[in-house]
């Protein structure tokens, strides 16, 4: 079915602060390049602070272009955050608000007192990044993890593209591709992105380049693996494998780079990196002592991926643009995904969607250091989203239960709502980063403010909420 559209998506002249570039360079579109990496957390690169992870091209695009220390994914997993990311709009209005139905997927829906909403498709109607891109003049191109169903990426706008995830060797992809035996995933699609850039050199591209790591399964390259096995660890940074996986993802950052140089590319091409979600680890709640299971950690964060603490959702950004974007600067104002969307359209000079809202902002004035803030606002986050059930003594434990949040200044109010153990949590980031202090009795009024805030917002986002559960009985348990 084709989808409604709207009705001109015709460039717009663009200009952008004199740099001593050509005249041609300076009017033409510039390429994108969007590098999405997969339960990567804050703390995962070494310029964002490990001491056991070894990445020198991010570091390179690091020292080369502006890193956000703010910076957040638009959800704790990542098909909303991708669809978030695609779309410009939080999860509540793009309606992807999990990955896995987790009580049906382990077939006891009878052990949950409420049951959560459906919640998994994207719709074909919302107009994505690469639609309007493709409006706009753009080559576009997808090459790695897609994982928004049921649509496809050629129906959401990309020119060309693979889909794979799951594995990194001996893996299939989407359309059915050859693939090399003995293939790396990563390598395979850093092969096809670099064969894209090539191809459409002379006209402006966007390349969303999503890779598959650092997710499980844990496989990497056995001369990498090596490598590692001697290293001294750093806290739960410790496996080798995890490592050398980052090592691989940083090497196609690296050969993407390398390509633009090599291609004379560099002043007109706007590189981003960034990742999905936090790393997929836990920590107890004070921030340093690790639980048992786990290669890696998101410390001084606390918690991890499917958490909606500081580990689970805030992530490196890096953006790299040579002499529009100031080398080696930093940017501590709080950003989200959703804001990429209408940065990218600024950037490209098109319009944005006339029968679709965008919840994000463009971070234009903070890339071009017009600015050092944005003007305050809330930034939210919904997961109505259970986790796994064990029974003890006939009663529930939940391994996670819904919660929503918002983040306002340097301030973030936690909701989880289920129940007996519904409670609000308050913390300062700027004072707490570990959120180890909650601040909701010696805070009142704060809390308050920011309750009434996230219900305001929900009720303006028509989101959807857990139900009790008819069927719930823990007999024979």
């Amino acid at each position: 079915m084709i989808k409604a559209r709207v009705s001109l998506l015709l460039p717009i002249l663009f200009t952008l602060p004199s740099c001593n570039t050509s005249e041609k360079k300076e009017s033409a579109k510039p390429n994108i390049v969007l590098i999405f990496a997969d339960d990567l957390g804050w703390t995962g690169l070494s310029s964002f602070g490990s001491n056991y992870y070894e990445t020198p091209n991010i570091d390179k695009l690091v020292e080369k272009g502006m890193r956000f220390t703010n910076a957040y994914s638009a959800a704790t997993v990542c098909a909303p955050s991708r669809g978030s990311l695609l779309s410009g709009q939080y999860s509540p209005r793009h309606g992807v608000l999990r990955v896995t139905h987790v009580p049906r997927a382990r077939g006891n829906e009878n052990l949950y007192k409420y049951t959560q909403p459906e919640g998994s498709t994207f719709s074909n109607d919302i107009i994505t990044i690469p639609e309007i891109l493709k409006g706009g003049g753009y080559a576009t191109g997808m090459f790695g993890k897609w994982h928004l169903f049921p649509v496809t990426p050629g129906e959401q706008g990309f020119d060309e593209w693979i889909e794979s995830h799951g594995k990194h060797f001996n893996f299939a992809t989407q359309p059915i591709t050859e693939v090399p035996e003995g293939a790396y995933l990563t390598d395979f699609m850093a092969d096809h992105a670099i064969n894209f850039i090539k191809k459409h050199a002379e006209e402006p591209f966007f390349l969303y380049l999503p890779d598959f790591l650092v997710h499980k399964p844990l496989e990497a390259k056995t001369h990498l693996i090596e490598k590692f096995n001697p290293k001294e660890t750093v806290g739960n940074q410790k496996d080798p494998v995890y490592a050398a996986m980052t090592t691989s993802l940083d090497s196609t950052v690296g050969r993407i780079y390398n390509t633009l140089v090599e291609l004379s590319l560099l002043e007109n091409t706007l590189i981003i990196f960034m990742s999905d979600n936090g790393a997929n680890a836990r920590t107890k709640p004070d921030g340093a002592a690790f639980l048992d299971k786990g290669v890696s950690d998101n410390v001084p964060l606390r918690d991890g991926k499917g958490l909606m603490y500081e580990g689970g959702i805030r992530v490196p950004y890096v953006f790299v643009w040579k002499n529009r974007i100031l080398p080696g600067t930093v940017s501590n104002d709080p950003i989200i995904g959703i804001d990429i969307y209408p940065t990218l359209a600024e950037i490209a000079g098109i319009d944005l969607p006339e029968n679709q809202v965008i919840d994000g902002e463009s971070i234009l004035p903070l890339l071009f250091s017009e600015v050092d803030k944005l003007p305050l606002r809330p930034l939210f986050w919904h997961y109505p989203n259970y986790g796994p059930v064990s029974v003890r003594n006939h009663k529930v434990n939940y391994s996670y239960i819904p919660t929503d949040v918002i983040r306002y200044g340097d301030y973030k109010l936690l909701e989880f709502y289920h129940g007996e153990t519904e409670h609000l949590e308050l913390y300062n980031l700027k004072e707490d980063l570990s959120e180890l202090h909650n601040l909701t009795e010696k805070m009142p009024e704060k809390t308050e403010e920011l309750y009434q805030m996230l219900c305001k917002w929900r009720e303006e986002m028509n989101a959807e909420f857990p139900k009790l559960n008819e069927d719930f009985s823990l007999e024979g348990n």
